[in-house]
C-alpha cells in the first residue's frame, strides 16, 4: 500500500433510480453516453478514474485546479445536452472535491478523502458542485470562478464536520448563479441552568408589551394599512425557495433561459441588487401592450381570458420568459399563490435560474421593475451588404460553450428565431414566436433585464444582421458619443457621419484622438483601410477601435 496526497473527485447522478424505474434500457444508454463525456474530461485534464459503481464516478487528480476545472467543464457540457431532453427526462450529475491522505491499493483509493469527496458530492446542488475548504484555498484565486460558504456541514461517518464551499456555475451570457446556501450545523444547545433565566426575561418582557399594548389600544385599533402594503407588495422570492435564494435584478424603470415558449429556453442574469419596492397599483385594465417577456399569444390571453375572468385573479412572470395564471380563485391569496406557483414550477421544470414575481393582483398591476431598457425602433434590418449566414462559432463576445449552445438549441429551433446581444456579453434566444418581431421583443427585452441595458438583435434566423467583424477581436459595443478614445470635440461629427450604418462602417483614431472613418464599404477590408487612411490625414499612430456597431481591439 501507498500513500499520496490527491484531489479527489465523486460524481453520481441525481434521482438516477427514478430514470431507471421510468426506462431502464433508455437511462442506460445515456448514461453511457454522458459517461463518455465525463472520461474525456478527466483524461484531458490529467486525472485517472480509480473506481465506479453503477452512475457513480469517483477520480482523483495531480492538483485541485484541475479538478475543479474539469467538473466546471462537465456540468456545463451535460448541461447542454440535457437541453435536448424534456425535465423530467434530463440527466443531471452533483460533484465533490476534496483533498486529502489516500491509500492506493492495487489502483484503487481508500481513505477519509474518498469519503469526505462522496459526501461533498452529496450536499451539492443537481447540477452543481461542492469543494471542501481545503479545496477552496488551493483554487481561489487561481480560476476566475465564485464561491458561496456554506459553513460547517456534518455529514455522515466523517466523525468532524466539513467546510464546504459551492462553485457557482457560470450561466450562458457569462455571469453566474449564486448557489442556494446550505444550513450549517446547529449551535449546541444552551445550557440547562439559562432555561429558568431565560424565562423570567420572557415573562418580564411580556408583561411590559401587554401594558404597552393596553394604553396604546385605541390609537392602534385607528391605523390602517394602505391600499398599496395590502395588494400591491408581492411575496418575496424566498417563499418559494430554499434559504437565501438570489433577488432578482432591478429594472431601470422605463429605461435602463429558456424563452417564452412551450420549451422556454433561460439565459443569464446581471449581478443581483435588491428588489425595488413596488409602485402604486392601477385600478384600470392591463396594459396588455406593456407586459414585458411574454409573446403575443400570452398577450392574447390577458386581453381575452384574464380581462373576463372573475376578482379573484392573478399573474406571474419572470425575466426569463415564464409565466403562470390564476383566475377565478376563492381568495386573492389563494390566486396569489395559485399563479406564482404554477409560474415557478414551468421555471424550476426547464432549470431556469429566474425566481418568478406577481405581476398583477385582479387587474392592478403591482409588478415593482418597470420596463425592460430597450433599443429604439427598428430593432433590425437586413443589409444585403453585411448580412451574411449565421454561424455559432463566429458569434462575438461568447466563450466556446455558449456558442455550442447556439449550435444545439438555436440552430435547431424552428422560425421565427432571434438572438439579442448584450454590452457585457450577455444574450437570450427568443424562440417559439409567433414572427420575427415577437421574438426580437422578447429576447431584447429578457436580454435588457439581465444586462441592465439595451441590447441589439444580433441574428434573425439563419443570418447575421449586423457586420461581424472577422479581422480585429469584438469587445463590446462601440458608443461614438461617448468613446473616450475621440477627442470629445469630434464624438458629435462621428456619430451624424456614421448615420444609417449601412454597409461596412470602420473608425480609426490616432494618438490625438482625431477620429477617421470608413464609411458605406462594400467589404469589411475597404472599410478599415479607407479609415485609417483617413484618420492618417490629421493624425499619428492611428488604429481602428470600430468596425460596424461592435468596439475592436487585436485579436488575441
Amino acid at each position: 500500500m501507498k500513500r499520496k496526497i490527491a484531489a479527489i473527485f465523486a460524481a453520481d447522478i441525481a434521482g438516477y433510480s427514478r430514470l431507471v424505474a421510468e426506462d431502464e434500457e433508455e437511462t442506460l444508454r445515456r448514461l453511457a453516453s454522458y459517461r463518455s463525456v465525463i472520461d474525456d474530461f478527466i483524461a484531458k485534464a490529467n486525472g485517472r478514474i480509480f473506481n465506479t459503481a453503477g452512475d457513480a464516478v469517483l477520480a482523483e487528480f495531480p492538483s485541485a485546479v484541475d479538478a475543479v476545472r474539469c467538473a466546471i467543464d462537465i456540468q456545463e457540457s451535460l448541461r447542454t445536452r440535457n437541453m435536448a431532453y424534456p425535465p423530467s427526462r434530463q440527466m443531471s450529475f452533483r460533484i465533490g472535491i476534496t483533498i486529502g491522505d489516500v491509500v492506493e491499493r492495487d489502483g484503487d483509493l481508500l481513505g477519509d478523502g474518498v469519503n469526505i469527496a462522496a459526501r461533498l458530492e452529496g450536499l451539492a446542488e443537481v447540477g452543481g458542485i461542492c469543494i471542501s475548504r481545503a479545496v477552496h484555498e488551493q483554487v481561489a484565486n487561481k480560476l476566475s470562478v465564485q464561491f458561496a460558504d456554506i459553513g460547517a456541514q456534518e455529514v455522515k461517518n466523517i466523525p468532524t464536520p466539513v467546510h464546504a464551499y459551492m462553485v457557482a456555475m457560470r450561466r450562458e451570457d457569462g455571469t453566474y448563479a449564486r448557489p442556494q446556501l446550505k444550513k450549517t450545523i446547529k449551535a449546541a444547545p444552551a445550557p440547562n441552568w439559562m432555561w429558568p433565566l431565560v424565562v423570567g426575561v420572557v415573562s418580564v418582557v411580556a408583561i411590559g408589551v401587554g401594558g404597552f399594548l393596553y394604553f396604546t389600544k385605541l390609537e392602534t385599533a385607528q391605523v390602517t394599512s394602505s391600499p398599496a402594503t395590502s395588494t400591491a407588495a408581492a411575496p418575496a422570492p424566498g417563499s418559494l425557495t430554499a434559504p437565501s435564494p438570489s433577488p432578482t435584478p432591478t429594472m431601470a424603470a422605463k429605461a435602463p433561459s429558456p424563452v417564452p415558449t412551450s420549451t422556454p429556453t433561460q439565459a443569464a442574469a446581471a449581478t443581483p441588487t435588491p428588489m425595488s419596492s413596488p409602485p402604486a397599483a392601477s385600478t384600470g385594465k392591463i396594459a396588455v401592450d406593456a407586459v414585458p417577456f411574454i409573446g403575443e399569444r400570452q398577450r392574447a390571453f390577458l386581453s381575452n381570458e384574464y380581462a373576463a375572468a372573475g376578482d379573484y385573479k392573478a399573474y406571474a412572470l419572470n425575466i426569463g420568459g415564464f409565466f403562470g395564471s390564476a383566475l377565478n380563485k376563492p381568495t386573492e391569496e389563494e390566486a396569489r399563490n395559485a399563479a406564482l406557483d404554477q409560474c415557478q414550477k414551468r421555471a424550476d421544470a426547464a432549470q431556469s435560474q429566474r425566481r418568478c414575481e406577481l405581476y398583477a393582483v385582479g387587474n392592478k398591476v403591482i409588478y415593482g421593475h418597470g420596463e425592460p431598457p430597450m433599443p429604439p425602433k427598428p430593432w433590425y434590418r437586413h443589409d444585403a451588404i453585411t448580412e451574411r449566414a449565421f454561424v455559432p462559432k463566429d458569434f462575438p463576445m461568447l466563450r466556446d460553450q455558449f456558442k455550442t449552445r447556439l449550435e444545439n438549441i438555436y440552430m435547431t429551433a424552428a422560425k421565427s428565431r432571434t438572438i439579442a446581444l448584450g454590452p457585457g456579453g450577455q444574450y437570450f434566444m427568443g424562440l417559439g414566436g409567433t414572427t420575427v418581431d415577437d421574438s426580437a421583443r422578447r429576447a431584447l427585452e429578457s436580454c435588457g433585464a439581465i444586462a441592465g441595458a439595451a441590447c441589439m438583435i444580433v441574428a434573425v434566423d439563419d443570418v447575421f444582421v449586423v457586420p461581424i467583424p472577422t479581422l480585429l477581436r469584438v469587445t463590446g459595443f462601440f458608443h461614438a458619443a461617448t468613446n473616450p478614445s475621440i477627442v470629445a470635440d469630434a464624438r458629435d461629427e462621428v456619430v451624424r457621419k456614421l448615420g444609417d450604418g449601412t454597409g461596412w462602417n470602420a473608425v480609426a483614431v490616432g494618438i490625438a484622438g482625431r477620429p477617421g472613418l470608413g464609411l458605406k464599404a462594400a467589404d469589411e477590408q475597404t472599410a478599415v483601410n479607407t479609415a485609417l487612411a483617413d484618420c492618417a490625414r490629421h493624425d499619428s499612430d492611428c488604429h481602428v477601435i470600430a468596425i460596424g456597431p461592435f468596439a475592436v481591439g487585436p485579436m488575441n
